[in-house]
């Protein structure tokens, strides 16, 4: 086998590459360079079929690059859902260039099954191999309906069984501590506003951040949300949740922005949109402070804010409505949060629940 492409090829012998573009991994190289190793050392056993780098870019890459431009404008996926997807079909798709695959036809099943007990192997967990599944299928899918492919290698092989984990959750003391941590300055302002906000509305973090100054009607007593799928959806404001935002916009955010121009509502200190980085560390200072003893990420103020609506006696539909569930299964999920934070009750303080000493 033959390999002609335009990088010129060097005599020192080629490093083995490990878990490149692997989630876990150290990606060595950038993904069109391992590709061209790959095919190197593929080539050193086999001398009859030429393989050169734009047949490889026709065949595997540019299929990947449609799939990625199909998600992101036809099914309006969010960034780092597409980041995801794409970074799991570099690995897959470097898995195939290792076992001298040039087209998506040629591709089995057990050259599926293979890449994903690669990744068991490398102590990825059921969780990362599920997903990675789910994404090889949705492009093989992809490849089919776009007649690209007439195969389709995922067909019978089984998801891996994932036992779901109970996210978790603040009480309501613990919630309260955390938001009245900031202080009184400009910046402690918009950190109290964006805590409020978090959990008097149960929206994700990204949403928060994308958020402008016209977003928010405090007369009206709501919040415009822009969620996944670019779908928006419209949620009601607590008092509390309208007083720190109004206070924050008059008092604290025309200081910050008045020397740039931006519709951002939460903004950083230099008058930019505040990043998800940087809203994630302010974030964690304050949980820290507490302290929260459990894990904590700022969407556990989102599963706060659903378990709570629903302990107090919030019905689904609704609770769906305000965290922009599209399937009221997952929003039913916190309902098992809720029976479990019953029994832990009952098992602590009720009398005749108490083990004996």
């Amino acid at each position: 086998m033959e390999f002609v492409n335009d990088v010129k090829t060097k005599k020192k012998k080629t490093k083995k590459i490990r878990n490149v573009g692997r989630e876990g991994g150290v990606a060595i190289l950038s993904f069109r360079r391992t590709i061209v190793v790959l095919f190197r050392e593929a080539c050193k056993n086999e001398e009859k079929k030429v393989v050169t780098m734009d047949h490889w870019i026709t065949a595997l890459k540019e299929p990947l690059d449609r799939y990625i431009r199909y998600v992101t404008v036809e099914r309006q996926l969010a960034k780092n859902t597409i980041r995801s997807y794409e970074k799991d079909l570099e690995a897959y798709i470097t898995h195939l260039v290792a076992h001298s695959i040039d087209s998506y036809e040629a591709v089995d099943r057990w050259l599926v099954l293979a890449h994903i007990n690669e990744m068991r192997s490398d102590g990825l967990s059921a969780r990362t191999t599920a997903r990675h599944l789910s994404t090889i299928r949705s492009f093989h899918h992809f490849l089919l309906r776009e007649r690209i492919s007439t195969n389709d290698p995922t067909e019978g092989i089984e998801q891996p069984k994932v036992g779901k984990r109970l996210p978790s959750v603040l009480t309501v003391e613990e919630v309260e501590r955390l938001i009245a941590l900031p202080d009184a300055s400009v910046l402690g302002k918009r950190d109290r506003a964006m805590l409020e906000l978090l959990y008097g509305t149960g929206m994700r973090l990204s949403e928060m951040l994308a958020l402008d100054v016209e977003d928010v009607h405090g007369t009206l007593g709501f919040v415009r949300v822009i969620g996944k799928g670019n779908k928006e959806r419209i949620v009601p404001l607590g008092r509390l949740a309208i007083e720190a935002v109004r206070e924050y916009v008059e008092e604290g955010r025309l200081e910050l922005v008045r020397k740039t121009r931006t519709d951002a509502l939460f903004v950083n200190a230099r008058g930019g949109r505040l990043t998800r980085q940087g809203a994630w560390k302010i974030i964690k200072q304050y949980a820290q402070r507490v302290p929260i003893q459990k894990p904590f990420s700022p969407h556990t103020l989102r599963h706060s804010f659903a378990t709570h609506l629903i302990e107090n006696g919030a019905d689904l539909r609704s609770v769906q409505e305000m965290l922009g569930h599209a399937d009221i299964t997952t929003t039913e999920w916190y309902t098992h949060i809720s029976t479990t934070h019953l029994k832990d009750s009952y098992m602590a303080y009720h009398p005749r629940a108490k083990k004996e000493d």
